[in-house]
């Protein structure tokens, strides 16, 4: 099937929709993935298939919210793709285990590093939760998931940062003033 290429007004509006977006869309995709490059090729992934279809999704509701749609799907997508990372040679094997994570420093990149450890579902749910802000009911309708699903996700997640993150006063529940 051959790209169409959408006549002059589509094509003004999607790009002018393009420039207003692309960069939230960038800042999700990185979040989500945890790799500038992974995020852009997401990124491009998910505007090739708007565009393709730019003269349907111009006229929904919120297009903004169809494009984050179609951005977690593509993510959840590539994660139940198999994995083809390239094996890393190990030169000395370690006497004792290593720690998963190096200590909480103090600094908001901390966290992301931690969050950007997490199992990709696990990922998602905390990024659209805590960064883009959504409800449960949205983050399960996006995901296509239950709200239960999303609860638990979330609960397994917080656990594991709050773990890594013993410090950490917001995760851990504790006040900064303490």
């Amino acid at each position: 099937m051959a790209a169409t290429r959408l006549r002059p007004p589509e094509g003004l509006e999607f790009e002018a929709w393009l420039v207003a977006r692309e960069s939230a869309l960038q800042r999700t995709a990185h979040l989500l993935t945890g790799d500038v490059h992974a995020a852009q090729d997401l990124v491009q992934t998910t505007l090739a298939k708007l565009y393709l279809r730019w003269d349907r999704i111009r006229l929904a509701d919120n297009v903004d919210a169809y494009a984050r749609k179609a951005l977690v799907n593509e993510f959840r997508s590539a994660w139940r793709r198999p994995v083809r990372r390239a094996e890393q040679v190990v030169e000395r094997v370690p006497d004792r285990p290593t720690p998963e994570a190096p200590a909480y420093d103090g600094s908001r990149e901390a966290v992301w590093r931690f969050v950007s450890g997490l199992p990709p579902k696990q990922r998602a749910v905390i990024v659209l939760r805590f960064y883009e802000q959504l409800t449960e009911t949205e983050i399960a309708d996006l995901m296509g998931i239950s709200v239960g699903t999303v609860k638990s996700q979330s609960s397994r997640a917080l656990a594991a940062l709050r773990a890594r993150l013993p410090d950490h006063p917001e995760i851990s529940g504790e006040e900064a003033g303490r």
